[in-house]
């Protein structure tokens, strides 16, 4: 079968079968469909919709793109957690390294920035020395020396979601249900764990920005996975303004380490003490919810958490005494404060603008090559339902690149809305799973 056969069936809104399926993501991985055709599947897709059995298709088709990992050796429970995208979420560094403190072991391949959203891999490279490119034979060591190891997608894990994965940021074809799932549930599944908990984020700072979408996401995911046997719990989550209080990679790395060194007031913290019980949950290390929080907490306070961190940090390479003195990491060496021009209470901010403000300065990729400037961030001052007055610093940004500075300062007043009469501030946590 000819791939113009196949785009133009999903173009018209006709069903692909599993087969045909099956013959996109082969060939794609292969080399012997180019980019371009892919590229028009993927937004034939996205505009005309997947079925059920064709997103199931894809999954497997994904899945099976490269090896399923066993790890026979290591006797305690696997627990995995992924997010779908945020702004301002580093949970993964402070979550993997308190649930390996807890007594569960988390093989954790992750991914880089997609569109507006930061990457988990980017955050660590910021790290002096700190490999994410790990050989399997790597990998596995790691993880049976510090009880997790974090990674990107190796050539033998899920290659087709490797090449997609780039493919969709580049595409405009990343903010669509199959794609999302097809995607984390091929590299989680692949990991070789027995459970995983996941973060779904709603809002306009996600890819999914409406409540209902994010619970058909979540469904769509907690469902692949115990078909596939593997226990799962979804958390759909705020992201209608920044996680924490920073946003960058260098500078989201410091507020993680910040928060395993024992700062555990705020949202960020909240939620990471949170995904963490849940893991303990997923992995019947515990049973009662109450307890696997306390349980975390006591992993943070004792340094336990803070202990495994520096560990996996050393094992792969990066410098350990980011965990003592994390200001050695990289920022900005120019500053500017945006102020508020009128009096109120913040009653909106453009979650996935400030995303790609950091993008655009340099702080992500434009194109597939380009290089990071792991300085760049921006401290929030003014969070949602904060009251102002005329003055107050809303947000502060750090960067290189002055020839910029004056659009992004604008756009970065035109993120925050302030108005004179409060507005409700959604909860974090939605809804459980």
């Amino acid at each position: 079968m000819r791939p113009q056969d196949l785009i133009e069936k999903k173009r018209d809104g006709g069903e692909l079968t599993a087969g045909e399926v099956a013959h996109l993501v082969r060939g794609y991985t292969s080399g012997q469909i180019p980019d371009y055709q892919m590229a028009a599947w993927l937004m034939a897709g996205l505009l005309r919709g997947m079925s059920d059995a064709e997103t199931a298709a894809l999954v497997e088709e994904m899945l099976h793109s490269g090896i399923v990992l066993e790890h026979p050796d290591i006797p305690i429970p696997k627990v995995d957690k992924h997010s779908t995208g945020g702004v301002g979420d580093k949970t993964s560094l402070v979550v993997a390294p308190a649930a390996a403190a807890c007594g569960v072991a988390v093989p954790m391949i992750s991914g880089r920035a997609l569109a507006h959203t930061g990457g988990t891999l980017d955050k660590l490279e910021a790290i002096p020395g700190f490999r994410t490119g790990l050989s399997l034979d790597e990998f596995r060591k790691v993880l049976a020396e510090c009880g997790l190891a974090l990674i990107g997608q190796t050539e033998e894990i899920a290659p087709a979601d490797r090449k997609l994965y780039a493919l969709r940021d580049v595409t405009a074809t990343v903010p669509f249900r199959p794609f999302i799932c097809a995607s984390i549930m091929s590299k989680k599944l692949a990991e070789g764990i027995d459970g995983l908990v996941l973060d779904v984020k709603t809002g306009n700072g996600a890819f999914m920005r409406h409540d209902d979408d994010a619970r058909a996401l979540a469904r769509m995911m907690v469902g692949v996975g115990r078909q596939m046997e593997k226990r799962v719990t979804a958390l759909i989550t705020d992201m209608n303004q920044p996680l924490g209080r920073w946003v960058g990679n260098a500078v989201e790395t410091v507020e993680a380490i910040t928060t395993l060194q024992g700062d555990l007031k705020g949202p960020f913290a909240e939620l990471c003490i949170e995904l963490t019980a849940r893991m303990l949950l997923v992995g019947a290390v515990e049973s009662d919810l109450e307890e696997a929080r306390e349980r975390v907490r006591r992993s943070i306070l004792s340094g336990a958490a803070l202990d495994r961190f520096r560990r996996v940090i050393e094992r792969q390479g990066g410098d350990p005494q980011v965990c003592d003195d994390p200001r050695i990491l990289a920022r900005g060496e120019i500053q500017r404060t945006i102020c508020a021009g009128r009096a109120g209470h913040i009653v909106n901010i453009e979650t996935a603008e400030l995303g790609r403000i950091v993008m655009d300065w340099g702080g992500g990729r434009l194109q597939l090559g380009d290089r990071i400037d792991y300085g760049v961030g921006l401290e929030i001052h003014a969070p949602l339902g904060e009251k102002v007055a005329v003055g107050d610093p809303l947000v502060t940004a750090w960067y290189n690149d002055q020839s910029r500075a004056d659009l992004m300062e604008a756009r970065l007043k035109a993120a925050w809305e302030i108005a004179e009469c409060p507005a409700p501030v959604p909860p974090l946590i939605r809804e459980v799973l």
